[in-house]
């Protein structure tokens, strides 16, 4: 078979009913997505998944939801104000602006770690490699420099004054601050982490791999707060749960994931890998673990004033405790999910059929109910009716049977109801298996059992 494009994905994305381009009637806006019906509910079966993985099944984890809006000292303490930014070139030709790292990454088709080289290596390597313009084909660049991706807007305060107040462009600063409120309310003890699923934002210049790099995406993360001398014991736990949940629990293949430890570390921090997935477009970052020291407590005791130490209650001791950091964006996981499930089959009729092999409890639809003829339809409404309580089910009588099973498989329904002139005699409905196509009949008032069992496999 032929390999997955980025472009079959959007296609299919789009024609489907999982994700559609931002704005769209008015001409598009640049870099946002809206998740369609099909999309929201895979996407929040992944947040879920994550959910259930990191935070209900840890009894040490405890979860938060943090402003958007924050003082923006906070955003002075983690130094975000003052030195982040990416480094960006702009075409003197079609000025269309590009990031540099990326510009290196995509000419050597990842071969090349730029996040560890300097800019002025950046510029030494773009120049001696005649790296073009990606927009217009020229070879005209400007110098790096960096821009600072914050959204800024403002608060109206008294008369004309008004307060600067970023968009957070992380999550994790609402978990750092918020640790004493929680070590204290949920009486915590060390090590114990805070978990969070949120809405960030980052004014990013370069529009990236349909829903890869976007302005406003949603990360999964949570910070361990550690011991330093356990620090790197948890380090090593969180890479092999990471691992664990996007290969055994979302399904993705192991053979298109790997760890990458990061060529240039933070100045405060003791370690830091990716685990990366091969996308159409390459070997990508997916997720990050990080093992922070105890560089963001400390900086928010320095800022706020407040003191952010833990006392042991067995020893009495008092410390900062490290962070060790483990962060997914819900969006490329989303995007990854639906690249590594999407299938092209040829049947042993010498028919193909294009099926979205996802794990059960993440479709959108988990049944849908077929009416064998239209004439059957009281009796299938009223098994969908009662499945709708239990599940997201779907009801669909347009066209051949045949027809109805191939666009569910190909949207990841992993089981079709069929209402037959037989139900109307035994109760009983004939149910499909969307990746064996395998039929049985059951009862239906086994029905909702029955569904229950085969997603908890």
């Amino acid at each position: 078979m032929e390999e997955l494009t980025m472009q079959q994905i959007v296609a299919f994305c789009k024609s489907r009913g999982f994700v559609f381009p931002g704005s769209e009637i008015y001409g598009g806006f640049a870099n946002t997505w809206d998740f369609g019906p099909l999309g929201v509910e895979l996407k929040n079966n992944i947040k879920k998944a994550w959910w259930k993985t990191f935070v209900q099944e840890d009894a040490n984890t405890y979860g938060v939801d943090a402003a958007i809006l924050m003082n923006p000292r906070v955003w002075e303490a983690s130094g975000h104000v003052q030195s982040f930014g990416d480094p960006k070139m702009d075409c003197k030709v079609c000025k269309q602006r590009f990031r540099a790292d990326t510009l290196v990454e995509n000419h050597s088709k990842n071969t090349v770690s730029a996040e560890a080289m300097t800019n002025e290596e950046l510029e030494k390597y773009i120049e001696d490699h005649n790296i073009k313009c990606p927009n217009c084909g020229n070879k005209d660049w400007t110098q790096i420099r960096k821009f600072n991706p914050m959204f800024i807007t403002s608060r109206q305060m008294v008369g004309d004054e008004k307060d600067v107040v970023y968009l957070r462009p992380e999550t994790c600063q609402g978990e750092y601050i918020n640790f004493q409120n929680i070590q204290r309310t949920m009486r915590a003890k060390v090590p114990f982490a805070i978990a969070q699923i949120g809405k960030s934002f980052r004014n990013e210049i370069t529009p990236g791999n349909f829903l890869f790099r976007t302005v406003e995406f949603e990360q999964m993360e949570l910070q361990n707060f550690c011991k330093a001398e356990n620090s790197m014991e948890t380090y090593d736990s969180y890479k092999q749960k990471a691992l664990s949940f996007v290969k055994d629990v979302i399904g993705l293949d192991e053979t298109k994931l790997r760890f990458h430890d990061h060529d240039k570390l933070a100045h405060y921090a003791k370690a830091a890998c990716d685990i990366q997935y091969n996308f159409p477009m390459g070997w990508q970052e997916l997720n990050g673990i990080h093992n922070r020291g105890e560089w963001d407590l400390s900086r928010h005791q320095e800022f706020s004033g407040k003191t952010m130490l833990y006392t042991d209650p067995f020893t009495n001791e008092k410390f900062l405790p490290n962070v060790v950091e483990y962060s997914i964006g819900a969006d490329r996981l989303f995007l990854a999910t639906l690249c590594n499930a999407y299938k092209t089959e040829k049947l042993d009729n010498d028919e193909t059929r294009v099926v979205l092999k996802l794990k059960p409890y993440l479709a959108p639809f988990k049944v849908a109910v077929l009416p064998l003829q239209k004439n059957l339809g009281e009796k299938a409404s009223e098994v969908y009716n009662s499945l709708i309580k239990h599940f997201m089910a779907d009801y669909d009588e347009a066209g051949s049977i045949g027809k109805r099973y191939r666009r569910h498989d190909e949207i990841g329904t992993p089981f079709c109801v069929t209402v037959d002139f037989d139900t109307l005699e035994d109760n009983s409905v004939t149910i499909r298996d969307r990746d064996t196509m395998k039929q049985e009949r059951v009862k239906i008032a086994e029905l909702v059992n029955y569904i229950t069992k085969k997603l908890e496999a």
